[in-house]
């Protein structure tokens, strides 16, 4: 067995959906202190988080990522238990009666390590914690400050208590950070393939629009939400909100969810709701999406509320910035290829860093199975990532 590989298997073992940690920080923070980190536990709420760091002053790099995991789904549909991590490779691999189709997908296979939260990351947090070891322990006396900030509340609804709180921590305490490496797979057929140097923003909103109930045999005794809101929704559907920039695709808007109706067929509703999302880039900003989506539904004479929810801003690194520059040239040394520089997917606990100051990319294992059943991350990308992140940190703090 490796460090890596240890240390990831342990992790998995523990059952930490969201938002709990079922004792993996404190098993890291018992290891990063014994390492000669300085380590705080910090619980908000129901949620804990952990900060660790070595060094004084100078730039500060920190590595960014969370311990729970989501939900396994029935337990059964798994190949082998998700909290049970299990070792396995193409040829060896029981497929069950109702997979055979994918015995040829699989054949020949690398080994990979299986169980909930292989990819989605507790292997990047096990690569993260031996890196780091790694790096203090040949360079007591580097330059600046390394750090880890884990949470075990990334996959949950809100984010509340997590990074967001922390951040909220740092921010009102002058807390410097220069350099974050996100540890969420970002890979899409191998390691290194991909990172993200930004993310989209993301705002939500939640709307009602009042209309009048009766019933649909006397239609001008009432006032029908859905055929009021249906001419608004056309247009916010057609809108092009902009055109996007060199970095960004275009600003997106979809409804998730809309709901009208008594369930019987001979009543009009009496009120709609919907839930609605924007996932916007740096060529807008949300006041601007607020305001031109209740111009259109006032246009509309709707008679409506609209509860809105920013969760989070866009934001990028540049071309030419230090972490950018280093991670891509560590990837093409260590990976043997040219990584894609992507804006592309959801939001990560990047969003709550970046207007700290720091410069923010994620990397990490290939994600074609995070949130799956059977999720699973490879041996052999997973013992090869504690030295992407070492590479990082000597380039960024070993000399004096």
């Amino acid at each position: 067995m490796s460090e890596v590989l240890d240390l990831a298997r342990d992790l998995i073992r523990r059952r930490s959906v969201t938002p709990e940690d079922a004792g993996c920080l404190p098993l890291i923070g018992g290891r990063l202190q014994h390492a000669g980190f300085r380590v705080e536990h910090l619980r908000y709420g129901d949620v804990d988080n952990l900060w660790a760091t070595h060094g004084t002053d100078g730039p500060t790099l920190i590595f960014l990522g969370h311990t729970d995991v989501v939900p396994s789904g029935p337990e059964a549909a798994w190949q082998s238990p998700p909290f049970e991590p299990t070792i396995r490779d193409g040829d060896g691999f029981c497929v069950r009666p109702d997979r055979e189709h994918q015995k040829a997908a699989i054949r020949g296979r690398t080994p990979h390590l299986y169980g909930r939260g292989a990819a989605d990351m507790k292997g990047s947090v096990a690569a993260m914690v031996v890196a780091l070891e790694r790096f203090v322990a040949a360079h007591p006396d580097h330059r600046g400050r390394v750090g880890l900030l884990l949470t075990s509340d990334e996959e949950g609804p809100t984010n509340l208590d997590g990074v967001r709180k922390v951040a909220e921590r740092f921010r009102a305490g002058g807390e410097r950070i220069d350099w974050c490496v996100v540890g969420e797979p970002s890979a899409k057929e191998r390691l290194g393939d991909l990172i993200r140097v930004g993310r989209r923003g993301s705002l939500s909103g939640t709307l009602v629009v009042r209309g009048v109930q009766g019933h649909v045999a006397y239609p001008e005794k009432a006032l029908n939400p859905i055929h009021a809101f249906a001419p608004a929704l056309a247009e916010l559907a057609a809108e092009r909100w902009d055109a996007g920039n060199a970095d960004f695709p275009p600003t997106s808007f979809q409804v998730s969810n809309l709901n009208a109706g008594t369930g019987a067929n001979n009543v009009i509703p009496g009120e709609l709701s919907a839930l609605v999302n924007f996932r916007y880039c740096t060529a807008s900003t949300a006041d601007e999406l607020r305001a031109r989506t209740e111009a259109i539904l006032q246009r509309h004479g709707l008679d409506y509320a609209l509860d809105w929810n920013l969760s989070g801003e866009p934001f990028l690194t540049p071309p030419g910035g230090m972490l950018r520059e280093t991670v891509l040239a560590v990837c093409r040394e260590l990976c043997g290829i040219e990584p894609e520089q992507s804006t592309g997917g959801g939001t990560s606990d990047g969003r709550f860093i970046a207007p700290l100051g720091a410069e923010v990319i994620e990397l990490g294992p290939v994600n074609a199975t995070i949130h799956k059943v059977d999720e699973c991350v490879s041996l052999d990308e997973l013992e090869r990532l504690p030295q992407l992140y070492h590479a990082i940190c000597e380039r960024l703090l070993a000399a004096a």
